[in-house]
């Protein structure tokens, strides 16, 4: 089957399949509902009893979809071995920081050529592992893949038209997981650049932040579109000088992602930067959204990294400055727009003159 031919499938009601997907949060919840209302048989594994209890009674996630309720042949678990071992693909959108652990804790569950595909954007403090890195390194019979792009929850449990990527070097994969997801509000497009389309979905929270900071500060509009642009140009440098391809961030897990994430406060990253920007004590900001927001832990990880291999990340090290440093907000934005005028567009100029 050709990608082309993968792609124009989304709009045809595809066989029913056994999915699962692994964590009840937000996104796993809104995935949970556009496959079971796909017509798939959807496994949804939870740690937590009594939100399978709830979920299986009232058909409702209150914790984090209050108002949302699930249609279809959903089977809520805490039986981590039914869930994936009844499952053709697993979706996992457990968060970065317990990741690893509860693969490792369930290898045995997973079966040879299995498709697992991570909803997660993180970054593994040890190594700096991607969630991919990670699947293949604890699943290496899976064939893996990523999902990612500008996707909030609360939008596509509504049905609002939304876009995605799924990225995986096996084009089975692409396919496979274009025709489970992709349905008249949901259109997932492919891409085999694995490691770019995932790390710019963990890149984009950290400004996310940045863009909630400046939101409460009012900045004002042009300072909006100069915080996402320079974000992008600060995201690609980084990732590219890890390996990942400059193209991706030009698509929908790129500036597609970071535009939605950067302009909405129903982004939990966005909401946290808008909280600390009116004053808020970081901690509290967290305590009252309630949820993980991967941008914080991202952060530190990144300012770490690029310390390390002597990338130029200003808006990083600013950010960084303002939650762990205590330097104030206008003393960082200052130094910001005092900072050396460069290049515009990363990889046109030459890098000795770019920053």
């Amino acid at each position: 089957m050709s990608e082309k031919n993968g792609a124009q499938k989304q709009g045809e009601s595809p066989a029913a399949r056994q999915v699962a997907v692994l964590g009840g949060g937000s996104f796993g919840t809104a995935m949970v509902k556009v496959l079971a209302e796909n017509g798939h048989t959807t496994h949804f594994w939870m740690r937590d009893p009594e939100q399978v209890s709830e979920i299986a009674r009232t058909r409702r996630n209150s914790r984090y979809m209050p108002n949302v309720e699930l249609a279809g042949d959903i089977r809520p678990t805490t039986d981590f071995a039914t869930a994936v071992g009844e499952a053709e693909i697993v979706f996992v959108a457990i968060p970065s920081k317990a990741f690893r652990a509860v693969i490792l804790e369930h290898v045995a569950d997973f079966r040879a050529d299995q498709i697992v595909v991570s909803l997660t954007k993180g970054v593994e403090k040890q190594g700096f592992k991607l969630m991919s890195e990670i699947l293949q390194e604890e699943l290496p019979k899976a064939r893996i893949g990523v999902l990612s792009g500008p996707n909030l929850a609360a939008e596509i449990v509504n049905r609002d038209l939304t876009a995605t990527v799924i990225a995986a070097k096996d084009p089975d994969v692409r396919h496979t997981v274009q025709a489970v997801l992709g349905c008249e509000y949901f259109r997932v497009y492919a891409n085999v650049d694995m490691y770019g389309v995932e790390l710019a979905g963990a890149l984009k929270n950290i400004y996310a932040i940045v863009a909630g900071l400046a939101e409460a500060m009012q900045l004002g509009e042009n300072a909006r579109a100069m915080l996402i642009t320079r974000s992008l140009a600060e995201m690609s440098r980084f990732a590219v000088s890890l390996g990942a391809n400059p193209m991706t961030f030009m698509g929908l897990a790129g500036i597609g992602d970071l535009v939605v994430t950067c302009t909405s406060p129903k982004s939990r990253n966005f909401r946290i930067g808008y909280e600390v920007g009116k004053g808020r004590d970081l901690d509290e900001a967290v305590a009252e959204l309630g949820q993980v927001a991967e941008g914080i832990y991202t952060l530190l990880l990144v300012k770490e990294k690029a310390d390390e291999i002597g990338i130029y990340m200003p808006l990083v090290k600013g950010l960084h400055q303002i939650l762990y440093g205590g330097a104030s907000i206008n003393a960082v934005i200052s130094g910001l727009m005092m900072a050396v005028q460069n290049s515009d567009v990363e990889f046109i100029l030459p890098r000795t003159l770019t920053h």
